[in-house]
């Protein structure tokens, strides 16, 4: 009698119900890197992983399958007490990547014993392999959601604009007049200086459901744990910032024109910003694009659409119909007497619109 027959059918079933649950929960896995994310890469990651997992030779899942008896399973009917709904994708992620993880561990230590014809090697490397696998989807998936809260107002918070006013205090009577978006912009200040002010804004954004974005500076954007980083055309290429930032944060990135959107999307923004849509004051010697070239970049882009240059709650209803998501906005803020009732203006206008 060979070492294989001598193996229980309790063992052999222990690891069929396992190999079922890596196989589940890395399909679950696959098709959210897949139909979510649109993410190829991580998919094929995930299942080539499930390939080489769920299948081993076939006199081995000839005698899994033998030992199965999902019938007499007492496993049915048993309920784990405290068990945590999961409320949304991010918690999906966790459940089966734990799920999978723990399973794989089981296997792991079963293909040990005599008799089982599995590598534990493989399955401990595939079990180090998903810790990072799950931290890069649920990375991309909070990047994700945050993509999908450009919209609405979003206010620059230009030093020079604020001309002595408060940072944090403008800014606010931004979010409390509906501002989604705050964007710290500095040309004028140490970084030493600065960094206290984007920490103190990155707290304010989070207490007020925010998003905090540095412009320009990517260290700053780092060491205040800003939610994205911004970038001009004479800054730091997209490509490189988007390697160096890390996953779950936000890269923008201004154009003037159709061929530097389309240069932005490709080297991996998560959204632009078009402009100037009109004349302003709050650069100097600034294209004007106008609202035919904000359409044709509209209709060239797939990324959610930011239009900034003289935009007010006079003229944003026409930004909004040539296609912007958001509108970003200095001085029609940050100049005015209340900041708070000129953003609810422009959020009023916004919401009217839609």
């Amino acid at each position: 009698m060979t070492s294989s027959d001598k193996t229980p059918e309790q063992t052999l079933r222990i690891i069929d119900a396992s190999l079922d649950r890596v196989g589940e929960g890395l399909r679950l896995l696959e098709d959210l890197a897949r139909f979510l994310l649109n993410d190829a890469v991580l998919a094929r990651q995930l299942k080539t992983m499930r390939h080489q997992l769920v299948t081993g030779t076939p006199s081995f899942d000839q005698r899994l399958l033998q030992a199965r008896n999902a019938r007499t399973d007492v496993g049915r009917e048993i309920k784990a007490g405290g068990t945590v709904q999961v409320r949304d994708l991010k918690a999906l992620v966790v459940a089966n990547a734990k799920r999978v993880q723990q399973s794989l561990r089981v296997v792991e230590e079963l293909a040990k014993m005599p008799g089982i014809e599995l590598d534990p090697k493989r399955f401990k490397e595939a079990r180090f392999s998903l810790y990072t696998i799950e931290r890069e989807l649920l990375a991309k998936l909070l990047r994700r959601d945050k993509v999908e809260r450009i919209r609405g107002l979003y206010v620059v918070v230009d030093t020079q604009a604020l001309a002595g006013r408060s940072h944090l205090e403008v800014a606010g009577q931004a979010i409390d007049g509906g501002a989604r978006v705050i964007q710290l912009r500095d040309k004028i200040m140490s970084k030493r200086g600065l960094l206290t002010i984007a920490r103190q804004l990155k707290e304010l954004c989070a207490e007020g459901d925010a998003l905090f974005i540095v412009n320009d500076h990517l260290d700053l954007a780092l060491a205040a744990d800003a939610d994205g980083l911004h970038l001009g055309q004479d800054d730091l290429p997209v490509g490189l910032a988007r390697q160096l930032l890390p996953l779950d944060r936000l890269l923008g990135c201004s154009v003037a024109s159709v061929e530097q959107a389309i240069a932005a999307e490709a080297e991996g923004a998560d959204y632009i910003a078009a402009g100037a849509i009109f004349p302003t004051g709050s650069k100097e010697a600034i294209e004007v694009i106008g609202l035919g070239n904000l359409r044709l970049i509209r209709k060239a882009v797939k990324l959610p659409l930011v239009a900034i240059g003289g935009i007010n709650h006079q003229n944003v209803a026409q930004v909004v119909a040539a296609g912007a998501d958001s509108v970003a906005v200095i001085s029609a803020v940050l100049k005015a007497d209340s900041p708070q009732e000129a953003a609810r203006k422009i959020v009023d206008r916004l919401e009217a619109v839609k």
